[in-house]
C-alpha cells in the first residue's frame, strides 16, 4: 500500500493534478480531501486532472473520481479530465460513472485550452 500524496500544483488561477500511479483506496480519499482543501484555499476557478499514467481503475477509485468532480463543481470549479486511457474509459462507463458536463481532452495542453475558453480567462 503506497501512501504518497498526489501533488496538486497551482498555475495562475488553476490547479493541476497529474496522477502518476495506480491509486489505492486510502490515497484516493486523501487526494479527494486535499484537492477540495486546495480549491478552498486558492480560490481556483479550474482544475485539470491528468490520468495519462493510469492504466486501469477499480469501482471504488472510479466512484471517488466521480465524487471529486461533483464536489469540485459544487464549489464553483470547472474540471477537465485529460489523458483517459481506453481501459479507464471502458471501466467508467461499465460502472455507470457518468461524467456528464465534464470536459475531457487527450492531453494537458488541450485541457488547459478548454479551461481558458470555458472560463473566459
Amino acid at each position: 500500500m503506497m501512501n504518497t500524496k498526489i501533488p496538486i500544483l497551482k498555475l495562475y488561477n488553476y490547479l493541476f493534478v497529474s496522477i502518476q500511479w495506480e491509486l489505492d483506496d486510502q490515497t484516493a480519499l486523501q487526494f479527494q480531501e486535499s484537492l477540495l482543501e486546495r480549491i478552498h484555499e486558492t480560490g481556483a476557478s479550474g482544475v485539470v486532472i491528468d490520468l495519462t499514467s493510469v492504466d486501469m481503475i477499480d469501482s471504488f477509485i472510479a466512484k471517488v473520481l466521480g465524487d471529486v468532480i461533483s464536489m469540485s463543481k459544487m464549489m464553483g470549479v470547472k474540471v477537465v479530465l485529460t489523458g483517459i486511457q481506453p481501459a479507464v474509459a471502458i471501466t467508467l462507463v461499465e460502472l455507470g460513472i457518468h461524467l456528464q458536463d465534464v470536459d475531457t481532452a487527450l492531453d494537458l495542453e488541450k485541457g488547459l485550452e478548454i479551461l481558458q475558453k470555458g472560463l473566459g480567462d
